[in-house]
């Protein structure tokens, strides 16, 4: 008897491959030859920005460090011990106009003036005396005399000796006075202090340099500017009157201090005499009035001495200039517009500045044209491009 796992056994290899047959069978008759589908190229997607025309102030910015408008030396008209000192005269120190910095001893030129006091006395006297003893001999010689009377007879000589005399004795009498008045060294301008070298005690002599000083009405910053941003502001570079001179441009510098950043306006006074031969660059001097906040009341810092600042000068006024990123630039003056049709075109245009992130177009766009923005690395002129966007314009 035949079992029957055995006899399933025999059959079930022979079933699966009739089954396999049959299916590869099926397959070989569905098979159709494939139809050839043409390649599609997507165009690039690329992003545009719209030329807008608008009318600008260029701005030129340079670089400077503050200083003093100018700096005196601390020095005295008259020799002598120092006997007082102000507070104020220390380094950094800030001090009043006609302010007593320092006090040389005076008792010296006060006995002087005693001195001269009288000898003026003495010179008066003796002046009276020459006067009415020609009063004498005139009375004298209108009673007796005879012929013409000698300039001896009437003293002249002597009176005119004696008011010399008085002359003198009166120039010394305010040489004096003014010695005494100049024991007390004065600040001729409100200021403050870079250096003393003189204390308490000292002997001075007339024309020793005591120290250094420096108004604080008014700051100064020299700015080098380059040759060709000159074209970009109204510098006074030729003759002006100080009279009738108009005033420079306006300018803005900002610095870091105290972990913010803040800004003081003042304006271009003038330009420096020369060109510096080492840079080829013009130097031009900006003041800002009242740098340490002496007239106001402020939580502002103060524009110091030996600070470094920015600077931005206000420059001329331009009118329908396309301000775009420097990015656009294909080259020193070439375009990429993306026209209405989505072909892309190259587009030669004028620039008239090129700034750190931007630049300035005078010529070759029409307000509203798309300025591709995208970099391609295989444009050409007249190729179809997809635009993705259109963003704002980039401003400055």
């Amino acid at each position: 008897m035949i079992n029957p796992r055995t006899a399933l056994m025999g059959i079930l290899p022979v079933a699966i491959l009739a089954l396999g047959g049959l299916i590869a069978k099926a397959l070989i008759d569905s098979y159709e030859e494939p139809t050839p589908q043409p390649l599609v190229v997507e165009p690039p997607l690329v992003r545009v920005i719209p030329a807008e025309p608008e009318s600008l102030t260029l701005i030129v910015t340079t670089e400077g460090t503050v200083a003093p408008r100018s700096e005196a030396q601390l020095i005295p008209e008259v020799s002598g011990k120092v006997v007082e000192i102000s507070p104020a005269l220390v380094p950094g120190g800030f001090f009043a106009k006609d302010e007593v910095l320092l006090q040389v001893d005076p008792r010296d030129y006060e006995l002087a003036i005693t001195q001269a006091l009288a000898a003026v006395e003495q010179s008066k006297l003796r002046l009276a005396l020459e006067q009415q003893q020609a009063e004498v001999a005139k009375s004298e010689w209108e009673e007796a005399g005879e012929g013409e009377p000698s300039p001896l007879l009437f003293r002249e000589p002597q009176i005119a000796e004696a008011k010399a005399s008085l002359t003198a004795a009166e120039a010394v009498l305010e040489q004096a006075r003014d010695n005494l008045e100049r024991t007390a060294l004065r600040a001729p301008f409100a200021g403050r202090v870079r250096s003393k070298q003189v204390d308490l005690g000292q002997f001075v002599q007339r024309g020793m340099n005591l120290g250094q000083v420096y108004p604080v009405d008014v700051a100064e910053v020299r700015l080098p500017i380059p040759n060709a941003e000159l074209q970009y502001c109204n510098l006074p570079l030729g003759f002006q009157d100080a009279d009738s001179a108009p005033a420079g441009p306006r300018v803005r510098l900002t610095a870091r201090f105290g972990g913010a950043d803040y800004a003081w306006d003042g304006r271009i006074v003038r330009t420096e005499g020369e060109i510096d031969a080492r840079t080829r660059m013009i130097n031009a001097i900006a003041q800002v009035n009242d740098p340490y906040g002496r007239e106001r009341s402020s939580a502002h810092p103060p524009l110091a001495v030996g600070m470094f600042v920015r600077a931005e000068i206000q420059g001329k006024r331009v009118r329908d200039m396309v301000r775009l990123p420097r990015s656009v630039l294909r080259g020193e003056d070439t375009v990429y517009v993306v026209e209405d049709d989505g072909t892309l075109r190259f587009r030669t245009i004028d620039v008239f500045r090129s700034e750190r992130e931007t630049v300035l177009i005078r010529d070759g766009l029409e307000s509203g044209e798309r300025v591709c923005t995208s970099p391609l690395e295989a444009a050409v002129d007249g190729m179809r491009v997809r635009v993705m966007d259109a963003g704002p314009t980039s401003g400055a």
